[in-house]
């Protein structure tokens, strides 16, 4: 397991960003995980689409270069791409948020979501913590450009530290990204949740559209939407109990609530 805990806008996007598609430039980011034999990753112009992707590089680092982990960056385009503008998907989002029950006061985990669903989460929703989870490098530089009070890590969803716990609200936007078992997702949320803490699972296109994602794109989409009575029993495992369960065939919405006692 590999992660990165991203510092402010100001370090970070001029390094991303400043670039041409005639060059390879070093990714430099302050906090590093020690690592064995680490390589120089590089960041490189596509011309299949928005996301750029991260290239290793087999020779040693100039003197004064951070060398980070070998790491490639999967296309994550498809998550922009089903976030379609018409009022009926701006329903489905709010449906979703509404459902987190967010105050002011609360600590906020978004886990494998699109921009377009943080930037409405910033918007609508002020919060005490906004922490955004993801697999994705050029996401997580894309949303602290925008946003430099949002915090960023990079790594997957189990392994996320406990400095920002307790979480109150959990958003598991593309839970079919995530290559672990359910049980140990709720294992691992239930040690880092509040207690009344409430994790909403969601695919606002629906068990048709992530049956057509995880054909195309079979090397991140890895599982499928779990069912009410699966759902029920991981749930009831792991002291959370299945307030809210919708599964249309343009909507899929979980909402769990945290009733461990402290």
């Amino acid at each position: 397991m590999h992660s990165l805990s991203f510092p402010s806008s100001s370090a970070l996007i001029p390094s991303l960003f400043a670039f041409d598609s005639s060059r390879l430039l070093s990714f430099q980011p302050k906090k590093l995980l020690p690592l064995q034999s680490p390589k120089l990753v590089s960041l490189s112009q596509s011309n299949v689409s928005r996301y750029r992707a991260f290239s290793v590089s087999s020779t040693s680092p100039p003197e004064g270069t951070v060398s980070v982990v070998d790491f490639h960056e999967k296309d994550w385009s498809f998550l922009e791409s089903m976030e379609i503008e018409s009022a009926e998907h701006r329903q489905k989002i709010e449906k979703i948020i509404t459902a987190g029950e967010i105050s002011e006061s609360s600590k906020v985990l978004v886990s494998f979501s699109s921009e377009a669903f943080v930037d409405r989460l910033v918007e609508s929703s002020p919060s005490q913590l906004l922490l955004i989870v993801h697999d994705s490098l050029f996401v997580l530089a894309c949303v602290k450009e925008k946003y430099d009070k949002v915090s960023c890590w990079q790594g997957e969803l189990i392994y996320v530290p406990e400095k920002w716990s307790p979480l109150d609200v959990v958003f598991l936007y593309f839970l079919p990204a995530l290559p672990f078992e359910l049980d140990e997702v709720f294992k691992q949320l239930s040690q880092r949740c509040s207690s009344g803490a409430r994790v909403v699972i969601s695919h606002p296109q629906g068990r048709e559209g992530l049956k057509q994602q995880r054909k195309e794109f079979s090397d991140v989409v890895v599982s499928d939407l779990p069912d009410d009575s699966t759902l029920r029993t991981v749930a009831k495992k792991h002291s959370f109990e299945l307030t809210q369960f919708v599964d249309e065939q343009g909507l899929y919405l979980a909402v769990l609530k945290s009733s461990k006692q402290i």
